[in-house]
């Protein structure tokens, strides 16, 4: 059956494939959708490192005497 999703094809050394299809065989899902689940949680790993990253230098260069207090952010006027 044709799929509109693009494809891949990837050469694993024999231990590595092995890993994959026992993951894959535990799980009940097909060996493809074992290393789709694989790659986007890698991904999402990447882009919290990275995200991780900036905080830290937004948090390195904060200026505390600059920032807004909590109860100045979020206090209600009284009408």
């Amino acid at each position: 059956m044709p799929t509109k999703n693009p494809r891949i094809n990837i050469v694993l050394e024999r231990p590595l494939y092995e890993v994959l299809q026992q993951m894959a065989q535990r799980e009940n899902v097909s060996l493809s959708m074992k290393v789709r689940d694989l790659v986007r949680e890698s991904i999402d790993r990447q882009e919290d490192l990275a995200l991780a990253g900036i905080a830290e230098e937004r948090e390195a260069s904060f200026d505390h005497s600059r920032g807004l207090r909590h109860d100045d952010v979020w206090a209600t006027e009284s009408t």
